[in-house]
């Protein structure tokens, strides 16, 4: 009831008259309640079926169920409105809004489901708190490193507490420490046997976290 569903999934590109196939056919299911990893050489597909998995890209044929919800059969307002709810995503390059400050990019996703805002500045001083920016929330993000925008990107992922995260390198901007107190918060949101935690990464120094580690190549997972 909790899992994610994979159903033959295929997923193409037109690039001017070609045909590029970039997932083949792919059946797999994500368990709640679990730290999933998603390895394999770059440009094999891992961030392009997370993507799918997230409800951000449809996929060519196939079907996702998500929490029993088949997402790629909803309408375009159904959809955002079940990710809004139900779905973090820690991108690979941060997508901070440049004008607004850590905290104001950590509320997002509390502003958008219309929490109140006294709770909303009591959650977003906490996540900083909890990824080590406490004392950076007025700061912009061209104010911050890279470092310290990945932690504002992996707060704003969790603060909604989403039943689906799902994380493309999240520790790739992060030196060791941080990366393992990351990883503590994010193996912390994935004990809730009502959540699935997916992590696409090179990071061979955060393997020790995973649960199911699956292996993908040339746009088919190969072994799990």
């Amino acid at each position: 009831m909790n899992d994610i569903k994979i159903i033959n999934i295929k997923k193409s590109f037109q690039s001017g008259q070609s045909t590029i196939e970039v997932l083949h056919n792919i059946n797999w299911q994500i368990h709640s309640g679990k730290m999933t990893f998603l390895v394999g050489p770059s440009g094999c597909g891992k961030t392009t079926l997370i993507s799918i998995i997230a409800g951000i890209l449809s996929p060519t044929s196939g079907d996702i169920f998500v929490f029993q919800e088949n997402i790629n059969k909803m309408s375009s307002k159904n959809n955002a409105n079940f990710r809004k709810r139900n779905i973090g995503f820690i991108f690979q390059q941060f997508n901070l809004l440049p004008s607004l400050t850590a905290q104001e990019n950590i509320s997002i996703p509390l502003i958008i489901n219309k929490v109140n805002p006294s709770l909303i500045r009591k959650k977003s001083h906490e996540m900083l708190a909890k990824v080590g920016l406490e004392n950076y929330a007025d700061k912009l993000p061209r104010e911050l490193s890279g470092g310290q925008q990945q932690r504002v990107a992996i707060a704003r992922a969790l603060i909604h507490e989403p039943r689906l995260l799902v994380c493309d390198e999240p520790t790739a901007s992060l030196d060791a420490h941080s990366g393992l107190q990351v990883m503590d918060l994010l193996k912390e949101h994935a004990k809730d046997s009502s959540r699935c935690v997916v992590i696409v990464t090179h990071d061979d120094r955060i393997f020790k976290y995973a649960d199911i580690m699956a292996r993908m190549n040339d746009g088919r997972i190969n072994e799990e």
